[in-house]
């Protein structure tokens, strides 16, 4: 009996943590991940096969196994798809091991397409609300206007961004202002959309209340539409700041820049450097994480300051 209770009482923790995990949010999200590496490890092989089989063959040597295969697969120098553990080593060697404002550091590409992505989107986010608030107030924008911006978004931006840096280019604006312009240009639709959705949210009771008590169409705005749109604004923030970082990415490429996560991956397309492309990748997919999380941190201290929130 006194044998088993120091089991038991180890036990109990360990259920605990278990327990704890199961019911909240990080069991299902530690199984997904566990779940991604799998399927990415598995496809690395699959891919990666032809190429270490292809060396075996040109090496003479007959005599390999499956082990042999997979081990060539997880350590290619120039591989179609790059194990993660690859990836995590670049990552590495290319953060933690350079200085932040060397060239070779993705902590510095980070920064110079990040500055782009912001400066864009704060032009895009004022656009929009601008637009939005037009549109609201004045019914001649919403059917000649409000069309235009729809169709706006159907044109690829693959297209329109080598002529926005030729024309921007011309006369005299080079280096962040372009790329911001088409991050601007991405960032604004969402916004625009949404700060529509937000303005005209109000119940009409509410907004014949208003004018009950003889409000202007200024302190209409303010007190009643404003605090009525937050919420869709700061849901349209969230798809606007990543956009931005698609369009200061995709800025980069026509222009053939030296500086940015869109010259990391060119460069890595130029020599095959598939590994440093897919660092670049994950680089730019953990930036826009970071925003998006600090659009989200400031809305929940905007909503507590407006009473919306605890």
């Amino acid at each position: 009996m006194t044998t088993s209770e120091p089991v038991v009482g180890g036990a109990m923790p360990l259920r605990m943590v278990a327990r704890g995990l199961s019911q909240g949010s990080t069991l299902p999200v530690l199984t997904i991940v566990a779940a991604l590496l799998v399927i990415w490890y598995g496809a690395a092989v699959w891919l990666n096969a032809p190429g270490a089989i292809d060396r075996f063959e040109r090496a003479h040597r007959t005599a390999w196994t499956f082990g042999d295969l997979v081990a060539d697969t997880m350590m290619q120098d120039r591989p179609v798809l790059p194990a993660p553990h690859q990836v995590l080593v670049e990552l590495n060697k290319t953060i933690f091991q350079v200085s932040p404002s060397s060239r070779r550091s993705l902590v510095y590409h980070g920064w110079v397409t990040l500055s782009a992505a912001l400066l864009g989107f704060a032009f895009g986010t004022l656009l929009g609300i601008v637009l939005a608030t037009g549109i609201v107030h004045v019914p001649t924008l919403e059917r000649s206007l409000l069309p235009w911006i729809i169709a706006s978004q159907t044109i690829p931006i693959l297209a329109i961004a080598p002529m926005i840096i030729v024309v921007l280019g011309s006369i005299g604006f080079v280096g962040t202002v372009p790329k911001a312009i088409i991050s601007a240009y991405l960032c604004f639709f969402p916004v625009t959309i949404g700060m529509v959705k937000g303005l005209t949210s109000p119940e009409p009771l509410h907004l014949d209340l208003v004018r009950t008590y003889n409000a202007t169409a200024a302190q209409i705005f303010w007190k009643l539409r404003w605090p009525s749109a937050i919420v869709f604004l700061f849901a349209s923030l969230k798809v606007a700041i990543a956009l931005a970082i698609v369009g200061a990415i995709v800025g980069e490429l026509p222009t053939g820049a030296q500086a940015g996560l869109g010259a990391r991956l060119l460069t890595g397309s130029y020599y095959g450097q598939t590994v440093q492309i897919w660092a670049a990748l994950i680089v730019a997919a953990i930036t826009a994480a970071l925003c998006v999380a600090a659009v989200g941190l400031v809305e929940r201290l905007t909503l507590r300051h407006m009473g919306g929130r605890p």
